[in-house]
């Protein structure tokens, strides 16, 4: 397969290249970043002198004997050249047992230039974080954007296109498979399936898988939805299922550091706090939501939103659920230097509804950025300042 560069996660790697800094790829299983692993090994065959590159993919039965940090010192130790950079790559590495250890020993060796990847959002939280602290650099990895999607596919930007992006979404391995649905939700499902099995009940010994599934698949259903977790408590219990609070907290926390849902949390505008209640999740990736519930049109709304969430997070934004008085705002998204409101619609049929979505940036009077997505063939222009932007102007200056 020709290799095509996921050209934003490049750049975020690029300033750190042959640093004295581990870099660390986090993300959803099968997301890409094994690819990304093969793009920078390439980079590396490319230098000059060429490194000598030590490759471990804890998915591969032929790195099954390293269990632990001693079997990876070991095995990088008689791999290591001594006369040329070594790079230090390792795929998976959550499969190995206190591999910190050994990852924080090789950082502070000149010879060798660390990566490494996993698929649990707090690889590296507590006391791993505190003891590679200040010698790493976390990069988020996603499913495609729809730019890489059309790139992957060698599609145009079209509504056709968008469409197959919203019903299977972004999954790199999807350019294998026709779009097909039975096929494409077939393989989805499946790789749902070990998502959930491999990295949310083994990785945290829950014992309840039926109740993952419910959850997911009420997570699904209420893509976009404010909720709490008296909510979602209620839900269960109405499907037979009694657990506390704190229990269904641990599962949603299990399912987010598996990056198959994000939570989003509110943001007062006027008093300039973060609530500590109501939240909304999305998914990581459209398809795998879908492949949960089912493609049905009456949800292109979610899904909707669902993308330009996702869209915002890959260029760096933090995002949050705004709330002005009364008001919701879809998103509001920060960094550094800007800050931009965002109301998605699927459609502006009627003056109410067109009245409701700009109204409610329009009683925000400040000077940051404010704009509807839509997917209104006609989407365009402003009204007062409030953008009116197609779906797909939006992901092309966002993506």
């Amino acid at each position: 397969m020709k290799t095509l560069p996921r050209d934003q996660y490049i750049q975020k790697i690029q300033p750190y290249w042959g640093k004295n800094i581990i870099k660390v790829l986090i993300g959803q299983r099968r997301c890409g970043k094994s690819y990304l692993m093969r793009i920078l090994r390439q980079t590396a065959a490319e230098l000059s002198p060429a490194p000598n590159v030590i490759y471990v993919d804890k998915e591969k039965l032929s790195f099954d004997h390293i269990r632990d940090y001693k079997d990876l010192y070991r095995h990088i130790s008689e791999n290591t050249v001594g006369d040329r950079k070594n790079i230090v790559m390792v795929d998976e590495i959550q499969e190995i047992e206190s591999f910190e250890k050994a990852v924080r020993d090789l950082n502070e060796d000149d010879r060798y230039d660390v990566f490494i990847t996993g698929s649990n959002a707090d690889l590296l939280s507590g006391s791993l974080a505190t003891l590679l602290a200040g010698r790493y650099m976390e990069i988020h990895v996603g499913s495609l954007s729809f730019k890489e999607f059309m790139q992957f596919h060698g599609l145009d930007a079209s509504t056709g296109t968008l469409k197959k992006y919203l019903q299977f979404g972004g999954m790199p391995y999807l350019i294998h498979l026709p779009f097909e649905e039975e096929i494409i939700f077939g393989y989805l499902k499946n790789l749902y399936e070990s998502i959930v099995l491999k990295d949310v009940v083994a990785r945290n010994n829950l014992r309840n898988y039926h109740l993952l599934e419910r959850l997911l698949l009420f997570l699904a259903d209420n893509t976009g939805s404010l909720l709490t977790a008296k909510t979602i408590s209620d839900y269960l219990k109405s499907q037979k299922m009694n657990l506390s609070v704190n229990t269904l907290m641990n599962y949603l926390k299990a399912l987010e550091n598996a990056c198959i849902v994000h939570r989003v949390g509110r943001y007062d505008i006027i008093g300039k706090k973060r609530f500590e209640v109501n939240d909304k999740y999305y998914f990581e990736d459209i398809g795998i939501r879908n492949s949960i519930i089912g493609f049905r049109p009456q949800d292109i709304g979610r899904i909707l939103e669902n993308l330009v969430f996702k869209h915002l997070r890959m260029k760096g934004y933090g995002i949050f659920v705004g709330k002005f008085n009364h008001l919701e705002i879809d998103f509001i998204a920060k960094n550094a230097n800007d800050t931009i409101y965002v109301q998605v619609a699927y459609l502006l049929p009627s003056k109410e509804t067109r009245d409701r979505e700009f109204g409610n940036l329009l009683k925000i009077r400040d000077n940051h950025r404010k704009i509807v997505v839509s997917i209104d063939e006609f989407a365009g222009g402003n009204q007062e300042g409030v953008e009116h932007l197609h779906i797909l102007d939006f992901l092309a200056e966002f993506g």
